[in-house]
């Protein structure tokens, strides 16, 4: 009876070795310089989102700005209050370098007019996307660094600093469900009032679609359209109808975008101008399991119970910090 004891203990060890969790993965947040005032609050909600998945770990790195042109103000503390005034014109901050290759993914929260990155971060920061990183963009971050081509073709379209048809075509889907690149001439990026719209999933077998409706309420945010850029390797995944009833295009603009840069992974959402926007589950689910899937390829986040459907947006109230 022993070696069949032995045998049976050996057995449960191995199942108890086999079943350790996986190790957590590493999540960096950047931001400090947004023309949107919910962005210190819309930080905290996407690090509890990830956290609550139980799938992450998330660091913040906030880039300072300027006070006056020859003293740096240091970072915005790391809060969920708006600033009580207007934070100085950004400018470069020569000392904003995180080390990215600590983390297997980094959420941009930057937006329209933030100052570009010093050279060797820009360049550190495409070595490791191409080396394997994952990205993800989160609404008005797909404004920021205009002039810089390597985060063009990264984020795929962009809108807004000076962006036009140089910058390559507008993509959109037409009501015929034609897939569309157009070259037209014009800038890029309008949005029209906020409301509620639907999202209508594009590639449903994509791993992070994978369980997704077909169609969703999006509760209330912005709808951004003529996004111009390189296009590049990039999937469609969700789009949302741009109706001229709100000042929009008559168009199915990309909402949820996957690319590939190098060996990296990039998830683009167009949604989240507040946190009421950041709230809908709708966001949640598509930003955590997006975000998994930048950093890994995969995606085991489930779809939830409460998520929207095509006639009822589902909101979650923000209990964080």
């Amino acid at each position: 009876m022993k070696p069949l004891i032995a045998l049976l203990f050996a057995s449960l060890m191995l199942t108890s070795c086999s079943v350790q969790p996986e190790p957590k993965l590493r999540a960096l947040i950047v931001d400090g310089q947004n023309n949107h005032n919910v962005w210190p609050k819309s930080t905290f909600m996407m690090k509890a989102y990830l956290e609550a998945t139980g799938r992450f770990e998330v660091e913040i790195q906030r880039s300072a700005t300027t006070w006056k042109g020859d003293k740096w103000l240091p970072s915005y503390p790391l809060t969920t209050q708006a600033p009580t005034t207007d934070l100085p014109e950004p400018q470069l901050d020569p000392d904003f370098h995180p080390n990215f290759s600590d983390y297997d993914v980094v959420i941009s929260n930057f937006g329209w007019k933030a100052a570009s990155w010093p050279e060797a971060t820009k360049k550190d920061f495409e070595t490791y996307i191409a080396n394997g990183g994952g990205l993800v963009v989160i609404h008005a971050a797909n404004n920021s660094f205009p002039e810089w081509d390597a985060f063009n073709k990264m984020i795929g379209v962009g809108g807004w600093g000076g962006r036009n048809e140089k910058s390559g075509p507008t993509v959109y889907y037409n009501n015929a469900g034609e897939l569309v690149r157009d070259t037209s001439p014009g800038g890029a990026g309008h949005h029209g009032p906020q409301h509620d719209y639907q999202v209508t999933t594009r590639a449903p077998e994509h791993p992070i679609m994978q369980g997704i409706p077909a169609v969703w309420l999006h509760t209330q945010d912005e709808l951004y359209d003529h996004l111009k850029g390189p296009a590049e390797n990039m999937t469609i995944l969700a789009t949302a109808y741009s109706s001229p009833e709100f000042k929009g295009t008559d168009r199915h603009e990309p909402a949820l975008m996957a690319l590939d840069f190098g060996k990296g992974r990039i998830f683009h959402s167009i949604l989240g101008h507040d946190d009421y926007s950041f709230a809908c589950v709708g966001f949640i689910t598509t930003f955590t399991r997006g975000t998994e899937w930048a950093a890994t390829g995969k995606v085991t986040i489930p779809v939830p119970a409460d998520f929207p459907t095509a006639a009822k947006a589902s909101p979650r109230p923000f209990e964080g910090p």
